[in-house]
């Protein structure tokens, strides 16, 4: 289920091998990443007894030529800000931090939600997608990959959408992937924050949430709103990563 919302293209993703045996791979999702044909690190491991000789080094170095065959112009990926070893691994490689992400996740029934306002002048409903993609001005940064309206169509079926509507009027959207409890996007219209629509259209969407968990991943560090909510609610913040890209 990741590996399909990641764009995970197998023919375009590479491994070391011990005799016929996987023993360090990366698998690379294809897409476009801010217009421009994009291959994104969906996940790098090596197995234990192969790690410290320089592996997943070697066949990012191997997938290079492959990759700007395939006409790909960027490569991107996401790294925990703790892992000195790895940002320091990719910087030599030659990315370049371009964002910070904070990550949240909570217990759902830790979760400190505003009971819903029966004066409330916002109605919320579920919507469609694209509805909210013809509303995607409301947010404040651009999606990170994982959450983008790309990565969202290779498997809309996996997500509902939710809208906070004031008459015929969308003025706010969430959107959550019930399998894992993952807020994938959350968004209001300036005019009409801190008016309780982001509580009402969490507190619909979790209703329909099949995890024990909630999370929200990859909000931009500059990004005060996210923050604050996060914290309103009581959704922690459990870590850091730093979003890095190297051109092809």
């Amino acid at each position: 289920m990741m590996l399909k919302r990641r764009g995970f293209v197998p023919e375009l993703s590479f491994a070391a091998f011990d005799d016929d045996a996987i023993v360090s791979f990366t698998l690379n999702g294809i897409g476009n990443f801010n217009n421009i044909s994009t291959a994104y690190d969906t996940g790098t491991g090596t197995i234990k007894e192969f790690r410290g000789r320089n592996l997943s080094s070697e066949i990012f170095a191997f997938s290079i030529p492959w990759l700007k065959k395939a006409n790909i112009r960027q490569y991107l990926l996401e790294v925990l800000q703790h892992n000195s070893p790895a940002v320091h691994i990719y910087q030599k490689n030659g990315f370049e931090i371009t964002r910070g992400f904070n990550y949240f996740m909570q217990k759902q029934q830790e979760l400190a939600i505003r009971p819903a306002d029966p004066d409330s002048p916002y109605v919320i409903r579920q919507t469609a997608l694209s509805d909210c993609k013809h509303h995607q001005q409301f947010c404040d940064f651009p999606p990170s990959w994982q959450n983008s309206f790309d990565a969202i169509g290779r498997k809309p079926d996996d997500f509902l959408a939710f809208g906070a509507f004031l008459g015929p009027k969308l003025t706010g959207y969430c959107i959550l992937e019930p399998n894992t409890g993952d807020i994938t996007q959350i968004a209001v219209d300036r005019e009409h924050r801190r008016k309780g629509a982001g509580s009402l259209l969490l507190g619909e969407a979790l209703k329909h949430n099949r995890h024990d968990s909630v999370k929200l991943l990859n909000a931009d560090v500059d990004c005060g709103s996210i923050a604050g909510f996060a914290k309103a609610i009581n959704l922690e913040l459990k870590g850091k990563q730093f979003e890095m890209i190297k051109e092809l």
